[in-house]
């Protein structure tokens, strides 16, 4: 069976100069699967040069393009023919399995939640992605979607990253832990302590509450938290790995001598890099919708947006909406009686 990818091609910082290529690469490493380009048509046909003819290319038009900084609600409300509207809507309409853009992170969660819908027994999408660990990866959300949560909303994130895990990474029981100020259950305050008992009591493989450091340590497959505080973490670890990079480079430029070393340690500097290279971890999901939606980095480069496609492919492969619609249809009923008892 072939996966079509839908991809808003104006989107990002870049849009077509990185979008095209990327899609092109994928194609080549994904000989099952089909991309349908939406944007502005002439721009999309110069950049495809020789491959303009190929068969699993198929070229949308959309008019308009949503900027960076545009208002969620104008984007939706105003242009209904920009190429991020015009993706969703193949993914709506069944002519995509899923859908990828670099654009605007709140236009594309109003318009992906406007017309692929919530999923049954979810209030709210979440905004999920991998982050590198020590022994690989862990997958956390929410990263920015919803500031404000209540405690069922912590417990069907829980349901829905853990799905995706197990569906991805074909994980039995893929563990889950709740981000918290402290290990112990008298930690945390009233939203998320109740949320923990919720969580215990789900039916998933609960591992308890996870401290900041608790995410990089790999203490869990998911991390579950409010997108406040998800956000504020992933950009802080953004931040520091920023910051260490630049200050190992400046240490290696001091002198001669460190120059020299570095080159002696060339070798474990290359690993280094590409192990933490967050190119590789690009393509956020939004969970809880009724079709497949991803987020790139609005600044991702031809690697990282092709890992952004290379990810919404593996969800629609791995079937990851069904999964998630079946195991919320199993858990969320028994813990909505244990929110009454809270």
């Amino acid at each position: 069976m072939t996966t079509r990818i839908a991809i808003d091609c104006m989107g990002g910082d870049h849009g077509p100069s990185v979008t095209v290529p990327a899609a092109i690469q994928f194609l080549a490493e994904h000989p099952s699967a089909n991309i349908l380009l939406v944007g502005q048509e002439d721009v999309l046909r110069t950049l495809l040069g020789n491959h303009v003819d190929d068969q699993r290319i198929r070229l949308v038009h959309a008019s308009e393009i949503v900027g960076m900084d545009e208002s969620p609600a104008l984007a939706l409300r105003n242009k209904k023919d920009s190429s991020m509207r015009v993706a969703i809507n193949q993914v709506k309409s069944g002519d995509a399995d899923a859908c990828v853009s670099a654009g605007n992170t709140g236009a594309l969660m109003a318009i992906s939640r406007f017309v692929l819908k919530m999923l049954p027994g979810i209030d709210r999408p979440a905004i999920c992605a991998p982050l590198p660990t020590v022994n690989g990866h862990t997958h956390m959300l929410d990263l920015g979607a919803n500031v404000d949560c209540d405690p069922i909303h912590l417990l069907q994130f829980g349901i829905m990253g853990a799905v995706l895990v197990a569906a991805m990474e074909h994980k039995a029981q893929p563990t889950v832990g709740l981000l918290n100020i402290g290990e112990e259950e008298i930690k945390g305050n009233e939203v998320v302590k109740a949320a923990a008992e919720l969580l215990r009591t789900s039916g998933l493989n609960f591992i308890g509450n996870v401290e900041g450091d608790g995410i990089y340590k790999g203490d869990a497959d998911v991390v579950v938290c409010d997108g406040f505080v998800g956000n504020v973490a992933l950009k802080t670890s953004e931040g520091l790995a920023q910051m260490l990079a630049s200050s190992l480079r400046g240490e290696f430029k001091r002198n001669w001598l460190t120059k020299l070393a570095a080159l002696i340690a060339i070798s474990v500097l290359n690993n280094f890099k590409r192990r933490f290279d967050h190119r590789r971890y690009n393509g956020a999901i939004l969970l809880g919708l009724k079709g497949i939606s991803v987020k790139s980095h609005g600044s991702a480069d031809v690697l990282a947006f092709g890992n952004a496609i290379s990810r919404a492919y593996d969800a629609a492969e791995n079937r990851v909406i069904e999964r998630i619609t079946d195991r919320v249809s199993e858990l969320l009923p028994a813990p909505a009686v244990a929110l009454e008892k809270i």
